[in-house]
């Protein structure tokens, strides 16, 4: 059931509906319920996965709750007993995953590599699996590091692993944020649904009008890269507005559809194509993805004996500014690997990651070095020209590593950054057939393109700059419902019909 279908919306609809119908304290089971009626719709087969997730989470988490009273005043067997289940818990979910996404992909490296003929399995692939993982193994974490207390009734917990507006593409929550949420009772606030409605409708444009449109372009010019090799740059700019347009508009249809009933979720995107450094852009894009590797990856690695150890030889070998930079750049590198890695079972998204890792590493290193060159030149890091030259300079390096993103291989990826570069010839944005009326149809597309991105830009500007769009109330009745009529006309009006439109790129991971 895609988040832009009108199947979609109708269950959106009932569950809304009836959620507020029903007495308060069921309407956690009655989220629960469609939220398992929802998951099914992809396939009866799925929720063997997704209970598999839930009953080893929860069963983990309780055992390592346990340990206390089963061992009493024990501490050395507790603690081994604890890290035991804890190193189970995360085997085992990460461990499913890891088969599910990553079997074929080390069959065909080794296959590369010995030459053998291994035959590739035909695996299951359950939508959003990567992001319900993640969820239930900070967790198990959380639990283990005593940040609070396991959930006692199972089903509560289930809730809090399928929540059906976040389960296919996030964001990826945290049970000491939600669990309240989740379980509290709540009641009909028109306020609420309102700016839920509101929500979900700027989704809907950044999908429809803006991600679907550019990904007539961005299919074209990335599946045929050597006919269109004069597009290469026009090619990745329309990726970036495609993924942004793609992913941050269905992070507003999850939040806004969540808002409905009463549930906060945590914000995913914060502007990111404003952001001053690749350090600044992740603290931007997939927000809850970063803060989930900040807290479970790079702390824990980061101050780990090994990397204490690792400290004090770069302390001695390259003098204390490198020897303190040096932990926190190897430990940034290994992060966003893990990142990469997250996004795909290919080279192409380890190499996406290692570029976004060294980039934020090296800056790590050399962040003196560019102190005393900003005061050499005499820099004024404060005016308004350096601050447009950092937005400038990221957006580049970030539209460098969409090429590996995009592509199909890494070769490609070269060959698309080389061209975009060398060779420029826009006109054969004309060639490109796409629906009935050729070169038309790519001018209206191009219009409602730039059109969108102007919108789309216009509004994240005054973002920035501190406007707060949900405290601007409309009072008069028959206005409000006049620019939600315009609103809905506009998405219908400039929405194009493409092959290239569908679902929500993220809701495949």
């Amino acid at each position: 059931m895609s988040l832009i279908s009108m199947e979609f919306l109708t269950f959106v609809a009932v569950a809304v509906i009836g959620y507020y119908l029903i007495p308060k304290r069921y309407q956690w089971v009655w989220l629960l319920a469609f939220s398992y009626i929802y998951y099914a719709s992809s396939g009866m087969k799925y929720l063997v996965f997704l209970l598999y997730t839930t009953v080893v989470t929860y069963g983990t988490a309780r055992m390592i709750y346990g340990a206390d009273q089963k061992f009493a005043d024990q501490k050395e067997k507790i603690k081994t007993y604890k890290k035991i289940i804890m190193l189970l818990a995360l085997l085992l979910d990460f461990g499913m995953l890891a088969v599910l996404k990553y079997t074929n992909f080390t069959i065909s490296n080794i296959n590369t590599l010995f030459h053998t003929d291994i035959r590739m399995v035909k695996f299951l692939l359950p939508l959003g699996i990567s992001f319900y993982t993640f969820q239930s193994v900070g967790y198990i974490l959380d639990v283990y590091w005593k940040r609070y207390e396991p959930e006692k009734n199972i089903f509560k917990f289930a809730l809090f692993v399928s929540f059906f507006p976040q389960i296919l593409q996030g964001p990826i929550g945290r049970y000491s944020n939600l669990a309240h949420q989740f379980y509290e009772e709540h009641s009909f606030d028109f306020m609420r649904i309102e700016r839920g409605v509101q929500r979900v409708l700027w989704g809907f444009f950044k999908k429809m009008v803006i991600a679907d449109t550019a990904a007539v372009f961005v299919d074209a010019i990335f599946d045929q890269y050597q006919t269109y090799n004069g597009l290469a740059i026009l090619g990745v700019l329309a990726y970036s507005a495609q993924l942004y347009g793609d992913f941050s508009g269905g992070m507003d249809v999850v939040i806004g559809i969540a808002s409905m009933f009463g549930i906060e979720m945590d914000e995913n995107f914060k502007r990111p194509y404003f952001s001053i450094s690749i350090t600044d852009f992740w603290h931007r894009w997939h927000i809850t993805l970063g803060t989930w590797m900040k807290d479970y990856l790079f702390y824990p690695l980061s101050l780990s004996k090994g990397m204490g150890k690792f400290g004090k030889f770069a302390k001695k070998t390259f003098g204390k500014t490198y020897g303190r930079a040096l932990p926190i750049c190897v430990a940034n590198i290994v992060v966003f690997l893990v990142v990469g890695i997250w996004h795909g079972a290919a080279w192409k998204f380890i190499v996406y990651g290692l570029y976004n890792g060294i980039i934020i590493g090296f800056s790590g290193l050399m962040a003196k070095n560019y102190r005393d060159w900003k005061k050499k030149f005499k820099i004024n890091d404060k005016s308004n020209g350096w601050h447009i030259f950092q937005i400038v300079r990221t957006f580049i390096l970030v539209n460098i590593s969409w090429f590996f993103d995009r592509a199909d291989t890494i070769p490609q990826a070269f060959t698309m950054m080389k061209n975009a570069v060398t060779v420029w010839e826009p006109m054969q944005i004309f060639g490109i057939h796409e629906g009935p009326t050729s070169k038309m149809y790519m001018c209206i597309a191009i219009c409602v393109l730039v059109l969108g991105c102007i919108v789309l830009f216009v509004v994240s500007f005054m973002q920035e700059r501190g406007v707060v769009f949900e405290n601007i109330e409309i009072k008069s009745p028959l206005l409000k419902c006049a620019v939600y009529l315009v609103l809905v006309l506009t998405l219908a009006a400039f929405s194009l019909p493409s092959s290239s439109a569908g679902g929500f790129i993220y809701a495949q991971f």
